[in-house]
């Protein structure tokens, strides 16, 4: 009986010492880390080489880079997969102009998983997620990059990804939510094509595009989420003017 007792003992201690340090069983963390992104209040563009042709290489160049020009940024990720020179692997436009054209071609990879597909942005304000057989380069395109596949199709997931297969990743991708601002997503830990591709569909995406694998990073410093390494192509940043300082001692 003392023995019974003495374990009573103790797993009331536990208790009260679990009570009062708040530890025990937390809220699951989301799986990914997200941006929704107004186009009217943000500015989103796609970067790759700055104004001295030098390849931004990392979120931290990029940041850098638009630190010292006036401009916060307030979210960014790799945009798109690139060959081995870390050349856009398909279309890319950048302030209307095309500097890599739409690859066609059929092949082998994620990229070549048809339909792929091209996110583009246009001089209205607008973003757009199309098949790549449906991209047409007009002057009304300001920025473009192609990667595939797609994730989400009118409303369905691309018809090759199945339920519970094995192949797993940390990817990222972007889809355009119902309101029209677009849903930016990359993975925490490693998912599946058809449950990364449901996480944008669920959030009411019609059209999702892949964007990359294992090689993905993401700034997002207001959700404590700051991956400036990396070595990538293409990237996009959300940006609005920074503030300028305040005067001396305030």
């Amino acid at each position: 009986m003392s023995k019974l007792k003495s374990r009573l003992a103790s797993l009331l201690a536990l208790m009260v010492a679990t009570l009062a340090t708040g530890a025990g069983p937390q809220p699951k963390p989301s799986l990914f880390v997200s941006y929704r992104v107004d186009l009217r209040r943000t500015t989103c563009q796609l970067y790759w080489k700055d104004d001295k042709n030098r390849r931004f290489q990392s979120l931290r160049g990029l940041k850098s880079w638009l630190d010292a020009r006036g401009q916060k940024l307030l979210f960014a990720m790799n945009a798109g997969m690139f060959d081995a020179a870390y050349a856009p692997q398909g279309l890319f436009i950048q302030d209307g102009r095309t500097i890599k054209p739409l690859d066609t071609a059929t092949g082998h990879g994620n990229f070549y998983l048809k339909p792929n597909g091209v996110f583009y942005l246009t001089t209205k304000g607008s973003a757009r997620i199309c098949k790549t057989e449906d991209f047409l380069s007009t002057g009304a395109v300001t920025y473009a990059t192609q990667s595939g596949p797609l994730l989400v199709i009118d409303g369905d997931i691309h018809p090759a990804f199945q339920p519970g297969s094995a192949n797993v990743q940390i990817r990222n991708g972007v889809g355009i939510l119902p309101d029209q601002r677009l849903l930016l997503a990359m993975s925490k830990a490693p998912i599946n094509f058809y449950d990364f591709a449901n996480y944008f569909r669920r959030a009411g995406c019609r059209q999702a595009l892949y964007l990359d694998g294992f090689v993905s990073r993401t700034y997002a410093p207001s959700q404590n989420w700051t991956q400036l390494d990396g070595d990538v192509g293409v990237m996009l940043g959300v940006t609005v003017p920074a503030l300028p300082p305040g005067p001396a001692g305030h």
